[in-house]
């Protein structure tokens, strides 16, 4: 059996834009005519210049092999041009390629990916959500509405879940990192009150931010919201120092959750050497795939830290990461996005119920992908997957942003 063919699909979900302006879908054919999807994590780029780094690393890398060859073509992929190190274009391509290779095998199989990785370690995944509005909350004003907030946890409790990630803090600007407004601190530790009123002790915290801070201004207001015990304080610095994630986690007794903008075990060794954070949240789809994600799973377990993968995309990476969870034992939680449009993707095939996901015994991902509603919803806009604003942290008139991917116009970040 040997990998022949590659078809790469850039579809668009339906505004409000949850999980991103687009999602990059792959699809490889083997000579034997079985089929294998993945979804690719990478967005440096647009979507044009991403599709030819895919078919590239797809024929320079992998067309012509055994899917079952992973470490191999983990190999080439991560030492091309001379490089062997992390690149996260040319291993967001890969990463897709690489989940499209497990589909593969476990079609031909006849086995889900899970038992492949190990068997089922877990009978169900803990599942988490963004708070996102409720039909009736305001778009625009909800992001600094600590009861508007506190409405949709308590409707996320209701459905099950039992953790709940919100970001309140200010924004995701090319300025960062910055010291944190008074006024974002303030409401930030208002946002925590609310929720934790809301929803007691039935659900866990989980509380987002992406990069925005120094390190003494991350150290500021982790410690301002320390009395509501979030279970976790995400990305509080950039992650081009990794550094000093250790200088946060010293500082803040809240665990520090990172990693969605990494990519291979060689970055995310780093934090586990320097105690840095102790919840690893790879996306899979980014960060090597999930071979590569396995042996990080199993560093992570030796510094007894915990995985909970990221998810801002769609549902194929979604199932990589649920196939991860099931099959390791320090899987924490998995991030989920529940939309019609993700839903419908791949037929309703992985569901959410009462809070946690049970993968079938389905070979492969276990996803049945509609390629024709994938198709009828192409992506036509020139912005990229996610994008930070351009204005800097306002100090004076406090700070707002539309969640989800707004349109390229709009002043606040992607996200």
């Amino acid at each position: 059996m040997k990998l022949q063919s590659l078809d790469i699909i850039t579809t668009a979900p339906p505004a409000p834009g949850w999980g991103g302006r687009y999602w990059t879908l792959v699809k490889l054919t083997t000579d034997t005519g079985l089929t294998g999807w993945g979804e690719c994590y990478a967005s440096s780029v647009g979507p044009k210049a991403m599709t030819a780094v895919i078919e590239d690393v797809f024929e320079r890398h992998m067309k012509g092999e055994n899917p079952e060859n992973i470490e191999l073509m983990f190999r080439r992929a991560y030492s091309s041009g001379f490089t062997q190190r992390p690149d996260l274009t040319v291993m967001g391509a890969f990463s897709g390629l690489e989940i499209a290779c497990w589909d593969i095998l476990g079609k031909a199989r006849g086995r889900p990916v899970w038992a492949l990785l190990g068997g089922r370690m877990n009978a169900r995944v803990r599942a988490y959500t963004y708070l996102y509005p409720l039909p009736h909350h305001d778009l625009t004003t909800f992001w600094t509405d600590p009861d508007a907030h506190a409405e949709a946890a308590a409707h996320y409790v209701e459905q099950g879940y039992t953790a709940l990630k919100f970001d309140p803090a200010g924004p995701y600007t090319i300025h960062g990192g910055h010291q944190p407004a008074m006024s974002d601190i303030s409401l930030s530790v208002e946002m925590c009150k609310a929720i934790r009123a809301a929803v007691g002790d039935k659900a866990d915290l989980l509380f987002g931010t992406h990069g925005q801070f120094t390190t003494s201004g991350a150290i500021r207001l982790g410690q301002a919201i320390e009395p509501y015990l979030p279970l976790w304080y995400e990305e509080p610095i950039p992650p081009d120092n990794l550094l000093e994630f250790a200088e946060v986690a010293r500082a803040v007794r809240i665990p520090i959750a990172t990693g969605e903008r990494l990519t291979t075990k060689a970055e995310f060794a780093t934090l586990l050497r320097s105690g840095g954070a102790s919840i690893l949240q790879p996306a899979l789809g980014r960060a090597g795939g999930l071979w590569e994600m396995k042996k990080l799973s199993a560093m992570a377990e030796a510094f007894n830290t915990e995985m909970a993968p990221h998810l801002y995309a769609g549902p194929v990476e979604w199932a990589a990461n649920l196939h991860l969870c099931t099959s390791i034992p320090n899987a924490l939680l998995a991030e989920t996005i529940e939309t019609p449009f993700h839903a419908s993707l791949i037929r309703n095939t992985i569901t959410v119920e009462n809070g946690f996901v049970t993968l079938p015994d389905t070979p492969g991902l276990g996803i049945d992908v509609d390629e024709d509603l994938a198709r009828a919803h192409p992506y036509t806009g020139d912005g990229l997957h996610l994008e930070m604003q351009s204005d800097p942290c306002n100090y004076q008139g406090g700070n707002n942003f539309m969640g989800g991917a707004p349109p390229k116009t709009d002043s606040g970040p992607a996200r």
